[in-house]
């Protein structure tokens, strides 16, 4: 008895092992809305072109809309016999509409089918992507906006180094966040053109206009190469590699959070619906939101490089290896987007403590380089000698146990004679973050200004 998939070719079914690892419906099925829009497009330009009847056009496409209805509603019974989304549709629409199924094949191979259904659907996860790096842009926008003059520390090497606003870090994320949509957008604009039409690898001999199902699937244009066509996965690696730079930046605030929210620093708090806590130590509120976010980095990273790997050693064209193309990449994108959303509701949950992080910027002598400064400004002191001068000064300071505003003025002559009381100006947190008033600076009424123009720029799109 031949096999009912391959025909006359094959005269014995496949081992049950050769059926499992062949297997990929359970992945694929997750493609059935393209894999629908693509093949009535197909069928539509078939009927077009006088390859296949109106009528029989007619009829795939209304079976194809009960499929497409009957996998809605959970009435379609995805068979593993069948290996892939391609062949369940095609054998439901033969039980739907009977012979005239077998037509809709005609002048395709499921190597285009495939390379079309998951453009369609990586181009459709992009733009679910852009909404919400969008959502997650208005939430840091209007805290930013909130916190504009809330005064907070600075870090470099994660030691307090100058006074900065709540507000300007939240927009710091803001720019990061856009350059993850920038890119996005770049990946979706190369990979908007239709394989449809390769056929297995070579094109067809079939009067097909590839241009007119390109544009009913909203591609820009066909791929001009049909090799290229069926085999290339640079779509999926460049939205991977998108997916890995955002969900580094997402990470990075996640650290942040678990740091800013520790009682050791205690800088923000988050509330019960952002947090857990512990099934031995009732006291305990733990991040683990902003943990999982961070995590969930890896799996993302993990998928990138597992279709490297898989594509770093294939000749052309098509090989079965690239049916390992989809399931760590929906993975990453579906983990992508819970951590996005995660981060945008613990962005609006978190309460900031302004008095903390008030004291907290100006421990450490933060505004040892606004001295610095004021020696150059005032007293036209060069400024490598106004950094030693500074120096002397902070350990005068720190052997008297105080801050920089509290040491006498005294003591600051005692080492530079020419400073006068108007430093002292210059030695709060407020004052430090008020005069950083240049452009991308923390002032906070740059911070004000930033914020409006987000609001205005993201109400646009």
């Amino acid at each position: 008895m031949s096999n009912k998939m391959w025909g006359g070719r094959f005269t014995e079914r496949p081992d049950a092992i050769m059926e499992e690892i062949n297997v990929s419906i359970d992945v694929d099925r997750h493609l059935y809305a393209q894999d629908i829009a693509a093949s009535k497009a197909h069928a539509a330009m078939l009927a077009a072109q006088g390859i296949i009847t109106a009528n029989d056009a007619k009829n795939i496409a209304r079976g194809l809309d009960t499929i497409l209805s009957e996998i809605g509603k959970e009435q379609f019974t995805f068979k593993r016999a069948l290996e892939d989304i391609h062949m369940n549709v095609e054998s439901r629409l033969g039980e739907l509409i009977g012979p005239a199924a077998g037509r809709l094949h005609t002048a395709r191979s499921r190597n285009d089918q495939v390379a079309t259904d998951f453009r369609l659907y990586v181009r459709d996860v992009i733009d679910d992507i852009d909404a919400a790096l969008a959502a997650l842009q208005r939430a840091l926008v209007d805290r930013a906006l909130q916190h504009a003059d809330t005064v907070m520390p600075g870090f470099t090497h994660l030691q307090t180094a100058q006074p900065v606003t709540l507000g300007h870090h939240l927009l710091a994320y803001v720019e990061m966040v856009a350059r993850d949509r920038g890119r996005f957008a770049d990946a979706r604009k190369r990979l908007n053109e239709s394989p449809l039409g390769a056929a297995a690898l070579a094109g067809t001999s079939f009067p097909i206009d590839r241009h007119a199902t390109a544009k009913a699937l909203g591609f820009e244009r066909p791929m001009a190469n049909s090799l290229d066509a069926v085999s290339d996965r640079d779509f999926v690696l460049e939205t991977l590699s998108a997916a890995s730079i955002a969900s580094v930046h997402l990470s990075r605030f996640a650290e942040e959070i678990v740091i800013w929210t520790s009682p050791l620093v205690g800088l923000v708090r988050l509330s019960d619906k952002f947090t857990t806590g512990s099934s031995i130590m009732p006291q305990k509120r733990n991040p683990d939101a902003a943990e999982l976010v961070r995590a969930k980095t890896g799996r993302i990273f993990g998928a990138l490089q597992g279709i490297l790997v898989v594509m770093k050693g294939l000749p052309l064209t098509y090989q079965k290896d690239m049916q390992e193309d989809k399931e760590g990449a929906m993975d990453a994108f579906s983990a992508l987007m819970l951590c996005i959303a995660a981060m945008a509701g613990m962005v609006a949950d978190m309460t900031p403590n302004a008095e903390k992080m008030k004291a907290a910027a100006g421990a450490g002598y933060s505004t040892a380089t606004d001295l610095a400064d004021w020696l150059v400004q005032t007293l036209a002191m060069p400024f490598r000698e106004a950094h030693h001068v500074t120096g002397r000064i902070v350990a005068a300071a720190e052997q008297a146990g105080v801050a920089l505003d509290d040491l006498p003025l005294e003591t600051m002559q005692g080492i530079e004679p020419r400073i006068t009381k108007a430093v002292f100006r210059v030695l709060s947190v407020e004052n430090s973050v008020k005069s950083r008033v240049c452009h991308g600076g923390t002032a906070p009424a740059n911070v004000q200004r930033e914020a409006k123009k987000w609001l205005k720029r993201l109400a646009k799109k």
